[in-house]
């Protein structure tokens, strides 16, 4: 069994970079609900977000994100619902337990990165929230560091 904290690339320093911006940081700014943390892991110009909205037909995505400050708001507004949550488990477990990224897909200085969540988190109260979505991430190296220009996520996991 992976150990969910664990890199899985430690000697492959392009998608060691990737996965500790991807879910170790991501993770903990998240949880923090403090956007400086990962302020500096994008690349804003031409920035896109798509929101898979959990269809597998394109024809029901939306460009939910033109911009990067677009996709700041809506990271911001989920981070800090999330806070003012209360949970049975600790969260930061939980989370990483979820998140799996093993496929890492690079040519020169662009890659494509899948993320995946499968599995959940229990709450106070008893009930369980689902995590169970995908998304592909477009990153480039950008100023001597890989960031991230893109993505297409809230994909159903799995497809299909």
């Amino acid at each position: 069994m992976r150990d969910p904290f664990q890199n899985p690339f430690p000697s492959d320093r392009a998608r060691h970079a990737i996965w500790e911006m991807l879910v170790s940081r991501d993770i903990d700014a998240f949880l923090a609900a403090d956007w400086s943390l990962v302020e500096h892991d994008f690349v804003e110009e031409g920035f896109i977000g798509i929101d898979g909205r959990k269809e597998v037909n394109p024809d029901n995505w939306r460009l939910a994100f033109p911009s990067l400050s677009a996709y700041r708001e809506e990271w911001l507004r989920q981070a800090r619902d999330f806070a003012g949550q209360s949970f049975a488990e600790d969260p930061r477990t939980a989370i990483f337990t979820t998140t799996t990224l093993e496929d890492i897909e690079i040519e020169g200085d662009t890659a494509l990165v899948r993320k995946k969540f499968d599995g959940g988190i229990t709450k106070a109260d008893g009930t369980r929230d689902v995590l169970q979505w995908q998304t592909l991430y477009y990153c480039r190296l950008h100023e001597g560091r890989w960031k991230i220009s893109g993505f297409t996520g809230y994909l159903p996991n799995p497809m299909g």
